[in-house]
């Protein structure tokens, strides 16, 4: 059941001792929270807007089953067949393309499976299998590990098939990276989670740069035709300042070590 699901409910807006005129829900990926924009961007927008913004952080399957089953107002996923199909099938009104980054390879500093001399994301695979290097996957239905599958798949693998070496851990962002820096593990991560991550270890960023591990964000407001009670109102006005020239400086000027980890290409309707 949705309501069984275990989500991080994360009022980060709420940081003043007034109470913000308007709340709605919206389910974010946990790499976007891991990222620590939302904490640069909910502050602006319960004074911009008097509206506060409550996430709940999860993987985007599950976050695009909460869209389906009316529990948020609005998503902000990074699977674009998912969100298609989201849209397509009557859950959500529109998809809404707001920020990228990419995808990336992060690995042990040694690269037993030699990644760093990878030519492609699919060739940067192919070693890991052939090595059986130690690898941590999401496991969880997540933007990064429907990425990861496809990845798998244009290598002409079966992930499924994969001995002990390939760890599924069923984890968010953050976790899945904790994993590997225990285990000295290869992992597909984005960008923006990998800068933002404290226990790096003996990990390195060993592989990016090729164009299929582009990573785009979408905002999906959940469609109130299928759920009466959904604030779709405050959905497009969240919708109206995320596409701001206001959340275009804060998106693109947010940046760790001086590294950007976002990218703002929302375009006007």
């Amino acid at each position: 059941m949705i309501r069984k699901l275990s989500v991080a409910l994360c009022a980060l807006a709420i940081g003043t001792a007034a109470q913000a005129a308007d709340v709605m829900k919206m389910a974010v990926t946990t790499s976007f929270h891991n990222s620590g924009l939302a904490e640069v961007l909910l502050p602006e927008i319960l004074t911009d807007l008097d509206l506060e913004v409550q996430l709940l952080v999860v993987g985007t399957g599950q976050a695009l089953k909460l869209g389906e089953a009316g529990d948020v107002d609005a998503i902000l996923v990074h699977s674009r067949a998912a969100e298609e199909a989201f849209v397509e099938q009557g859950f959500g009104t529109h998809r809404r393309e707001i920020m990228y980054n990419d995808f990336v390879f992060i690995g042990p500093e040694a690269d037993p499976a030699g990644v760093k001399a990878a030519e492609s994301a699919v060739d940067s695979l192919q070693k890991i299998a052939t090595a059986e290097a130690n690898f941590v996957s999401r496991g969880d239905d997540s933007g990064t590990h429907k990425m990861e599958l496809s990845l798998w798949s244009k290598a002409g693998l079966d992930a499924g098939t994969f001995g002990d070496w390939y760890n599924a851990v069923g984890a968010g962002m953050g976790a899945a990276l904790n994993t590997a820096a225990g285990l000295d593990a290869y992992i597909l991560s984005d960008r923006a989670s990998w800068l933002n991550f404290g226990n790096k270890a003996d990990l390195g960023l060993l592989y990016s740069g090729d164009p299929v591990l582009f990573n785009q964000y979408a905002f999906l407001p959940v469609n109130p035709e299928k759920h009466g009670h959904v604030r779709n109102d405050l959905a497009m006005k969240l919708e109206d300042w995320l596409t701001s020239d206001k959340a275009k400086g804060l998106i693109d000027g947010y940046t760790i070590g001086g590294e950007t980890l976002f990218v703002f290409n929302a375009e006007p309707m």
